[in-house]
């Protein structure tokens, strides 16, 4: 069993975890950024992480591992093939997150949810919603990070959500940025500013 101290010296080693004067998506300023991609780029990390997370879910008779595209996707294929099971991925169509594909989640089937990174769960609740719309019996959702703090809910218990990785990003309004107060440059992260 990889350690919470492992999984992150796996992140940090891959630049997944990475530390600097960060602007996010958001607008807000974070001397921490995650680039999930960094690590899932490399097919054996990628599949030891999922074994990891899926071992973490194996007394729960998982039928089905569900995620959000894109790293969902990733996941739920390897969770899946750790788990001896179908993976599918949910996707947006016209703002609201469905099945697509010819994917079907027959009533009673119990489901594994996992993402990738957790920060305010919104796409993980996106899936809940789906999962339960088709009749889906939630027994889990494995999460590669979780860094909500813990305030990331999903209508699941507590006790059946499980993070590889917890971490605690802090972010700061630009005028109370100690980093901008220090004059560290700022460097510009994620996938909005690709052209």
């Amino acid at each position: 069993m990889m350690t919470e101290a492992e999984v992150k010296q796996l992140l940090v080693d891959t630049k997944a975890v990475l530390e600097g004067h960060f602007l996010l998506t958001s607008g807000l300023h974070s001397p921490l950024y995650v680039e999930k991609f960094n690590v899932l780029q490399h097919p054996e990390y990628t599949e030891k992480l999922c074994k990891e997370l899926a071992e973490r879910f194996r007394d729960k008779q998982v039928e089905l591992v569900i995620g959000p595209m894109t790293g969902g996707i990733l996941l739920a294929h390897e969770c899946g093939k750790a788990l001896g099971t179908r993976a599918i991925f949910t996707e947006r169509e016209k703002g609201v997150m469905t099945l697509r594909r010819g994917f079907c989640i027959e009533p009673g089937t119990r489901v594994l949810i996992v993402e990738d990174i957790v920060t305010t769960g919104g796409s993980v609740q996106e899936v809940v919603n789906v999962v339960k719309r088709s009749g889906g019996v939630i027994v889990g959702v494995g999460l590669l990070v979780d860094r909500s703090g813990g305030k990331a809910e999903f209508g699941v218990p507590k006790e059946d959500i499980q993070a590889l990785l917890h971490l605690t990003v802090p972010t700061y309004k630009p005028e109370e940025c100690p980093m901008c107060k220090q004059k560290i440059p700022m460097t510009e992260r994620g996938s909005h500013h690709i052209k």
